[in-house]
């Protein structure tokens, strides 16, 4: 999982982005974290390789919490995301998804011993690859995974949640055709899912698209819309 689709338009992530008075240690991992915890639907989003301080993301988490769901955005990095300046394939073998997804299913489990009811899952990029991982566990109760990383079809035949995919056009770790693909192996082991291919944007855009790329931003909001219905379908 490396090249310019991966990396491209990072972040802008500084002092006056970030609101660290919403930080929680959930599942050992600290997280940022929008809504009432006191609601008994909760949702984890789970970053890119640019980790949960990104301001896009947490302006999601802000938008599904405003929908009436805990919104918990760990650090699976511990502190450590992918940088610029850094080559990401030095940089990924110390953060797996599979390491991920151990660490996600710690955080279903705490949001659940404190009264979540249901618990839903979205990943974006690394956190699309993770959120596949944890679907196979039965832990959750919908996942979202938007422009992920390679997937693997033995994770997509494992999978025992509902799933959306929320997938670009032009993406070369999950080609359009292979998205759909995913989506006919889901129908035919009987898992509710939806796939979806966004004309005209890139790998990663639902997070990291550009403010003065009009396209793109409606592109987004489509598909954060899409996520959130998706999550108010299932999360009851």
């Amino acid at each position: 999982m490396s090249g310019p689709q991966c990396c491209a338009n990072p972040p802008d992530i500084s002092s006056g982005s970030r609101q660290d008075d919403h930080l929680e240690v959930i599942g050992g991992l600290t997280s940022y974290t929008a809504g009432s915890p006191a609601s008994t639907l909760a949702v984890i989003l789970i970053s890119d390789i640019y980790g949960y301080e990104a301001p896009k993301l947490r302006q999601i988490a802000e938008k599904v919490a405003a929908a009436g769901f805990y919104v918990v955005v760990p650090d699976f990095f511990f502190g450590d995301p992918y940088l610029p300046d850094m080559e990401i394939s030095s940089w990924f073998p110390n953060h797996l998804p599979a390491k991920g997804c151990e660490d996600a299913r710690k955080v279903v489990a705490d949001l659940k011993a404190k009264g979540a009811s249901a618990v839903g899952a979205a990943g974006f990029c690394w956190g699309g690859i993770t959120v596949s991982k944890m679907s196979a566990y039965g832990e959750i109760e919908a996942a979202v995974i938007l422009h992920p990383g390679p997937l693997s079809e033995d994770d997509i035949h494992a999978t025992k949640v509902p799933t959306a995919i929320l997938a670009a056009e032009i993406d070369d770790y999950s080609p359009p055709e292979q998205m759909k693909k995913l989506g006919e192996i889901l129908s035919a082991k009987l898992v509710d899912n939806f796939v979806k291919i966004y004309p005209g944007v890139v790998h990663g855009w639902t997070t990291r698209y550009k403010d003065d790329d009009e396209h793109a931003v409606k592109s987004a909001m489509e598909a954060h819309a899409d996520m959130l219905n998706w999550f108010t379908k299932y999360l009851k």
